[in-house]
């Protein structure tokens, strides 16, 4: 009978061994898998953000260029208005006169008159 409980705790020693190899065997899978997983959300992660810092930089760029190109236009409509419009001064004259500066150059209008149409 010994032969016999030997035997079945052998057999049941070695069933559980296999058990147990067949359990570490999934569980190391198991873990490559979830590597795998997490390397590839990373890889995914890290595409999106170099693309949104490229957008990101592209749209600096752009914001820069404008602003550039605004501060000249406000230059240039600064310069043509003085040119332009020039500046007027008062009839603070005795004789009733309107001076008026163009690009630095006084000018000095004693009557007026309506334009034709």
């Amino acid at each position: 009978m010994s032969l016999r409980v030997k035997a079945v705790v052998e057999k049941f020693v070695k069933e559980l061994k296999e058990a147990l190899d067949a359990d570490i065997r999934d569980r190391m899978m198991k873990e490559r898998e979830m590597q795998s997983y997490l390397q590839e959300r990373e890889r995914e992660v890290a595409e999106r953000e170099a693309a949104w810092k490229a957008e990101l930089s592209r749209r600096e760029a752009e914001l820069a260029r404008q602003e550039a190109k605004l501060k000249m236009e406000k230059e240039n409509l600064d310069k043509e208005k003085s040119v332009l419009m020039g500046t007027a001064s008062s009839q603070d004259y005795l004789d009733g006169a309107l001076e008026i500066t163009v690009n630095g150059e006084k000018y000095r209008c004693l009557r007026f008159s309506k334009a034709k149409k």
